[in-house]
């Protein structure tokens, strides 16, 4: 992998591999660094040349999400910036890709900043949850991997009602060699986290969280998986707190992950 500083000329020189413009995202990078360290991993074994462009920031989401649409505008143009060159942009978060592509746009044009509405949505449309980077557009569902456990998956909602990722996740989870995956029951229920939601309304939060916790112990699972390392945090700290001995990781990590890796 590569790191660009700012204010270089970070356009990709044209090559036969795909060159990524790896999209980290805030909580990953502060709070999980070995996800989008396994994003990198998995991407180059793949045979993609991953790069990190160092001007990259929050997305924006949660000032968004809160209302505050002009202070969210600075991260809209630095996003366009720092990724407007590249030909694919990947993030390892559904919820972050969902924003990119969602609301940069509209947070725009709310502006009356018609120049960087255009120059945001032709970002946007560049920019891939990881899973829809590997099946669409490399046409990979087997990455070679191997985790011989027995793991349940929680699709996160931005994931699946704002990035739209469908069963891509699901597609790359079955051909991992030695998992053992089993259904979560009840799995498209909101885990309570939502960003400021669980800050907002903590107690409707936490009978949420619970709620899926009991459904995630109910599978006897090693593992529990999701594509959001902030719906894990979520409900990893209720597992947590309960003593349940099921850890979480993130859809990266297992994706990265290899029978050496395994020993």
């Amino acid at each position: 992998m590569t790191t660009e500083a700012p204010g270089t000329d970070a356009r990709p020189a044209r090559s036969a591999a795909p060159h990524v413009a790896l999209f980290a995202t805030c909580i990953t990078d502060t709070m999980k660094p070995s996800v989008p360290i396994a994003t990198v991993k998995l991407l180059e074994r793949l045979g993609c040349r991953v790069s990190f462009p160092m001007k990259q920031t929050c997305c924006g989401q949660i000032m968004t999400n809160t209302g505050y649409y002009k202070e969210a505008l600075p991260a809209v143009r630095n996003y366009a910036d720092t990724f407007g060159e590249y030909d694919y942009i990947v993030g390892p978060s559904g919820s972050c890709v969902g924003s990119v592509r969602e609301q940069h746009v509209m947070l725009a044009q709310d502006a009356g900043d018609e120049g960087l509405a255009t120059a945001a949505g032709a970002v946007a449309s560049r920019t891939y949850e990881l899973t829809e980077f590997i099946v669409d557009v490399l046409g990979v569902t087997d990455v070679g991997a191997y985790f011989p456990h027995r793991v349940t998956y929680h699709p996160t909602c931005h994931s699946m009602r704002i990035a739209k990722v469908g069963d891509r996740p699901l597609q790359l989870l079955r051909a991992v060699r030695g998992i053992d995956l089993v259904d979560l029951p009840k799995a498209e229920q909101c885990c309570g986290f939502g960003g400021t939601f669980s800050v907002k309304n903590s107690e409707v939060s936490v009978a949420m969280a619970s709620d899926k916790a009991r459904h995630v112990r109910s599978t006897d699972a090693e593992f529990l998986v999701a594509g959001d390392h902030a719906c894990l945090m979520n409900i990893g700290g209720v597992l947590h707190r309960q003593r349940a001995g099921i850890k979480t990781i993130h859809l990266a990590e297992i994706l990265a992950s290899t029978e050496e890796d395994q020993r």
